[in-house]
């Protein structure tokens, strides 16, 4: 094994955790060194769906990540309520004094940030293999790891190990005495890319008798848009007409009509919150998805990732400023104080808008109530308004 090599913080995980904060503390003047098992091109291709709060647009563009971001993405001021064949519009910029959200897949976000910690100099191993981070809690935390199969162990050894590993990652087992939260919902989303330009203006969630949809904008010419389904689904049973059907029942509506096009990706997902009740332990912290899960519904599992990158760069660098550790040692609690209220969003806003065969009538009229009492009460669009655009980070 080569001698290890020095720096001050080992982020394992290129993902939006990871990356936003080897940004911020690359700005700061604090080192960081990033190791991912997937290939730039693997993370880079993974096409995954993203809508940015008002703050974490901000902070791309605070961050100088913010050309292409203003070019290619979309700013919506408002989303769609629908039932019933009638579409609720909600002003989330009237609603929220000024704030809105931009659509912009998640697989853009990344490029944009390796992109950017690359031309400035940081350093990213990606396809790294064997990575250990059994020594992580050490008083002299290390990750050990091989740059490609065959190759010598190496080791990083820093002052602070991060875990941005993902929920299917390991850096969370290492972190002793937690307690974990899970909720697995018995729906899943069927969801598409479809080569065809908007047919509508803004985000439109749908419920219907038959279950939810969604409809989104990736561009000009690219739409995403989903389906309630099953969370086991074969997707060979949904061949295209099967989905424009669903697609074309569930957001039907007078006087509209759904643009269909070429379905060029489509797959299934399940739906599930999860959250871990300590995200820290000595030298050693996780962030992201490696330490909580919410449904895609709210619309918060990227910003999420960020918020933690957020709090844990301030602990840092207050930490290397010669300030001490209080914010690190809050760091689990500053996080979960957000991270519940956007698990309640999230669960909120699913349970709101699917069809849930495990409830009985009663419970399915509740959730009719609750959509026409949002739709014509101002407080009530107010507090969905404010938690879809995104809480302030230090409210």
């Amino acid at each position: 094994m080569t001698h290890p090599t020095r720096t001050q913080v080992v982020i394992v995980g290129a993902g939006p955790a990871g990356l936003f904060l080897a940004h911020l503390l690359h700005r700061q003047g604090i080192e960081s060194v990033i190791l991912d098992i997937r290939t730039r091109e693997e993370i880079e291709q993974t096409i995954r769906a993203g809508v940015l709060e008002q703050w974490t647009a901000d902070l791309m563009r605070d961050l100088g990540l913010g050309e292409r971001l203003d070019r290619e993405a979309h700013v919506h001021s408002g989303i769609s309520l629908q039932y019933g064949r009638e579409r609720c519009h909600l002003d989330l910029e009237e609603l929220t004094g000024g704030k809105r959200v931009t659509v912009y897949p998640q697989h853009e976000v990344l490029r944009d940030l390796i992109a950017g910690h690359v031309e400035q100099g940081g350093q990213i191993h990606f396809g790294v293999q064997d990575v250990d981070l059994s020594r992580a809690t050490d008083d002299r935390p290390q990750v050990t790891f091989r740059r490609r199969a065959g190759s010598p162990p190496e080791t990083l050894e820093g002052n602070f190990v991060v875990g941005c590993d993902g929920s299917q990652g390991h850096s969370r087992q290492y972190i002793e005495g937690r307690i974990e939260y899970h909720k697995l919902y018995p729906f899943g989303w069927l969801g598409i890319l479809v080569e065809a330009p908007p047919s509508y203006h803004e985000l439109v969630y749908a419920r219907h008798e038959r279950g939810f949809a969604l409809l989104s904008t990736r561009s000009d010419t690219v739409q995403r848009m989903y389906i309630q389904c099953e969370p086991t689904e074969d997707i060979a049973a949904y061949p295209d007409e099967r989905i424009w059907q669903e697609l074309q029942t569930r957001l039907a509506m007078d006087g509209w009509q759904l643009t269909e096009g070429r379905i060029f990706q489509k797959g299934v997902v399940g739906l599930r919150s999860f959250v871990t009740d300590r995200m820290q332990r000595g030298p050693l912290f996780i962030a992201g998805d490696a330490a909580h899960i919410v449904p895609p519904t709210g619309a918060k599992g990227l910003n999420l990732a960020v918020a933690d990158a957020v709090y844990l760069f301030r602990g840092l660098e207050q930490h290397y400023a010669g300030g001490g550790r209080a914010r690190l040692d809050a760091y689990t609690d500053t996080c979960l104080r957000r991270v519940w209220r956007a698990e309640r969003f999230s669960w909120y806003m699913t349970t709101l808008l699917h069809v849930n065969p495990e409830e009985n009538a009663f419970e399915q009229r509740i959730h009719m109530a609750d959509l026409e009492y949002v739709t014509s009460s101002r407080a009530a669009a107010t507090a969905l308004a404010e938690n879809y655009v995104g809480l302030p980070l230090d409210g």
